[in-house]
């Protein structure tokens, strides 16, 4: 019972830590444009956040819970050094100011852990029918999307709006932005706060499995989950968290983003707030862990390219791509390798 509430902690730890890292996914672009200020804009995506958490279901939980490796080998060790990993890395991104994708680094935490836990016996991961469909090939085509449909929204903009005067363009879609930053960060609390509470069922029905609750008193009852099934508790808890390191804000990162990049207006910041919101929705409708950070950077380099290639700071996209391409196989050796020191001070003890 111990270390279920250790891994829980560390659940929370990660979902909060997501939320402040994210931030920047729903802000930074309407703090840019300077639509709202910081304040003004981390209370909306924080409500927002919240609501999207709330209201969107479970059906990421469930992927990350049970559609990405055999959940029959996972153990409350694998949990914790999964969650251990993602949180590592998504530490070591903010204080970079990379925008990094938390979904990504708890997917290849889990999935480190659980080679680990096999000894690298990689039929535990289930590729043909989770990885490859709903992690790889979206990691791969999402960010593609988020730039070309970012790139075709503002070049129809740009035509549309030719022969109207700037300030009215900027009147305009000042307004449009807060209702863009809206539903961007509505979207981000309803694929991200999934990813924790599938990790949380999880770990509840493992604990379940291996009858690590069942001396519980019968007030701890909530706590023995049979089935993959996302309890209201889980979901409320998850949503909370996040929304709180929401509030938090994650300013290294939103600088990155917002200032950076490329230099924006309204009219940028919509397209791309717009885009990106689109394809969040759409991922999460299907059960997908998309990565928003991927969507919302891409986004923000389609608007800017069809301003002028030049305007985007390519030199500053390197470093972010190399941060995305890095993050499974770094949080994968990181969670295989605490889950193997874990097996070393685990056979030590019993030895002894």
């Amino acid at each position: 019972m111990t270390l279920f509430l250790i891994v829980l902690l560390a659940a929370l730890v990660f979902e909060y830590i997501n939320g402040f890292h994210d931030t920047a996914n729903s802000i930074a672009t309407v703090v840019s444009t300077k639509v709202l200020t910081p304040r003004q804009a981390i209370m909306v995506a924080t409500i927002m956040n919240l609501a999207g958490a709330l209201i969107m279901g479970t059906s990421v939980a469930k992927t990350i819970g049970a559609g990405l490796v055999d959940a029959s080998v996972i153990s409350m060790p694998t949990v914790l050094c999964a969650l251990l990993g993602a949180i590592f890395w998504n530490v070591f991104t903010w204080w970079l100011g990379l925008p990094s994708s938390s979904s990504h680094a708890l997917i290849g935490g889990l999935c480190g852990a659980a080679l680990a836990s096999t000894h690298g016996d990689w039929n535990v991961l289930y590729w043909s029918t989770g990885l490859w469909p709903k992690v790889v090939m979206p990691m791969l085509l999402a960010p593609f999307a988020g730039f070309a449909i970012a790139a075709i929204v503002m070049a129809a903009l740009y035509f549309i709006l030719r022969r109207v005067r700037p300030r009215w363009v900027n009147l305009i879609f000042g307004k449009l932005q807060v209702v863009s930053a809206a539903w961007m960060g509505f979207s981000h609390g309803s694929n991200d706060a999934q990813k924790t509470m599938g990790i949380v069922t999880l770990a509840l029905v493992t604990g379940t499995q291996t009858g690590v609750f069942n001396d519980l008193p019968e007030w701890l009852g909530f706590l023995r989950v049979e089935t993959m099934e996302v309890h209201n508790w889980v979901i409320i808890v998850c949503a909370l968290t996040m929304a709180a390191g929401t509030a938090a804000g994650g300013w290294r990162i939103i600088k990155t983003m917002g200032h950076k990049m490329v230099k924006l207006q309204p009219v940028n910041g919509f397209a791309a707030e717009t885009t990106a919101a689109m394809v969040i929705e759409t991922a999460t409708h299907f059960g997908v862990p998309l990565s928003t950070t991927h969507v919302i950077s891409t986004s923000i380099m389609g608007v800017g390219s069809v301003k002028r290639f030049s305007a985007v700071k390519w030199g500053i996209v390197g470093r972010i791509v190399w941060a995305w391409v890095l993050t499974i196989p770094v949080t994968g050796a990181i969670g295989y390798g605490l889950m193997r020191f874990a097996h070393v001070i685990f056979t030590f003890s019993w030895m002894g």
